[in-house]
């Protein structure tokens, strides 16, 4: 069973789905988390439950991010906190919410990585960042214009992120979940015109959980995972393979 033995490792976008099974996962190997949202109030469920430190900040926020993590001793990451934005073509997509998404998904993924980063090579001691990207990154998926470019980015954040700070001891990894019916993705993929193909597709034919999701997250930032870093996991049901 993975321990991790105290380390400490942040979460962001903690308060969701995905990110609350990651958070649970993690205290339950014993690790030291701190929790990560948009407001105190938002995190105030998840730390009651497993007791966690909270680190509220807005993503689009570098002045919040620098201070949040300003001193907090990090040996690990889980950039999970993420935007939908809209369901859209290009030809349809309101470029504010583009923008948006962007700010969010990949602009926030790369400032939480330069200031924690910054704190996991002055300790000196290693460490592990896993980045929640998507399948949208992987393949095209209609409608998907501004997640799925939003996505592509954090992937790209994650090899070059990988390349720099291999150095340091420090591994980022990405997995890239296909559908997981999260209150974020229900009202589009719960639709059986849209999510019934897609399941036929599938060579699993099945959504994921988010302990199914959780559980690859755990393993690429613990030293199980020790010689692989910038790589992209599919977490999938094999959709991407075909």
């Amino acid at each position: 069973m993975t321990d991790f033995s105290g380390r400490p490792i942040l979460v962001t976008g903690a308060a969701g789905g995905i990110g609350s099974a990651i958070v649970r996962r993690l205290v339950a190997a014993n690790a030291d988390v701190v929790v990560s949202g948009r407001t105190e109030q938002s995190l105030h469920d998840i730390a009651a439950e497993t007791g966690c430190r909270t680190a509220p900040f807005d993503l689009t926020s570098e002045d919040e991010i620098a201070a949040a993590l300003a001193d907090l001793d990090l040996w690990g990451v889980v950039n999970c906190g993420g935007y939908g934005g809209e369901i859209a073509t290009p030809m349809e997509t309101d470029i504010g919410v583009f923008d948006k998404v962007i700010a969010i998904n990949a602009r926030g993924t790369l400032l939480v990585t330069k200031y924690a980063a910054r704190t996991m090579i002055r300790l000196g001691g290693g460490g592990a960042i896993v980045n929640v990207s998507s399948q949208a990154s992987l393949v095209a998926l209609q409608n998907h214009v501004s997640y799925g470019s939003s996505k592509a980015a954090v992937d790209n954040i994650t090899r070059v992120s990988a390349l720099e700070l291999g150095r340091y001891g420090i591994r980022v990894n990405s997995v890239n979940p296909g559908v997981v019916m999260t209150e974020m993705s229900e009202f589009y993929w719960g639709r059986p015109e849209i999510g019934g193909p897609y399941i036929e597709q599938m060579p699993l034919g099945r959504w994921a959980t988010q302990d199914e999701i959780a559980g690859p997250v755990l393993f690429l930032l613990s030293d199980d995972a020790s010689m692989i870093t910038g790589v992209h996991l599919p977490i999938d049901g094999g959709y991407t393979c075909r």
